[in-house]
């Protein structure tokens, strides 16, 4: 396997043996490393049929499912942690997921390319949408429906009643400490319900 670069960051929030559930798995890469390296349990949750095969191929139980329509298939506090990699750009109602990733886990993590980065400033300053390593999408045909910056999803934690407990952004490979909404192409957010 060939992690991105964000997955050993996540792998360190996770203790061993946690039930983790991960939505948007894709082809299961992500889950079937915590497995091997974590021993962690846990259900994938993919849309696309290609991608489930792909998952299962992984030796990862995945449910085929639309998020859009809630985890009513999930009870309360059912996992440990609640995982969603470079898929809330996609969602529909960011706020919503955020607030079911809390209800069935006790903490969510989250990454997303931000849009905040310099050269997806750049590429709009030129009249252009962006397209990099993190959007690698044309306009015409991305699946991202909802891009936001770091400023942005921190502002959302507030709104949705999310307590932040790690921030990363990254960039090829590594954490950026100076300006990291202008430099770093990739938030990593570990949080969970606000107490009290």
């Amino acid at each position: 396997m060939t992690p991105r670069f964000e997955f050993e960051l996540i792998a360190s929030w996770i203790p061993q043996g946690a039930r983790v559930l991960d939505l948007g798995c894709g082809d299961g890469e992500l889950l079937a490393g915590l497995m091997a390296t974590r021993g962690v349990k846990g259900y994938g949750v993919e849309i696309d049929p290609d991608r489930v095969l792909a998952a299962v191929g992984h030796g990862v139980n995945v449910i085929q499912m639309d998020l859009e329509s809630g985890l009513s298939t999930f009870e309360d506090d059912a996992f440990d942690f609640v995982i969603l990699s470079q898929t809330l750009q996609a969602m529909r109602r960011s706020d919503l997921i955020l607030k079911e990733m809390l209800r069935v886990g006790h903490e969510g993590i989250v990454t997303f390319p931000n849009f905040g980065y310099w050269r997806h400033r750049l590429a709009i300053l030129r009249g252009r949408m962006p397209v990099s390593e993190a959007l690698p999408y044309q306009w015409f045909d991305t699946p991202n429906i909802h891009l936001c910056t770091v400023k942005d999803f921190e502002e959302l934690c507030v709104q949705v009643g999310v307590e932040i407990l790690d921030e990363r952004v990254l960039h090829e490979g590594g954490i950026v400490e100076t300006l990291p909404n202008l430099l770093g192409s990739l938030g990593v957010f570990r949080f969970r319900r606000k107490k009290g």
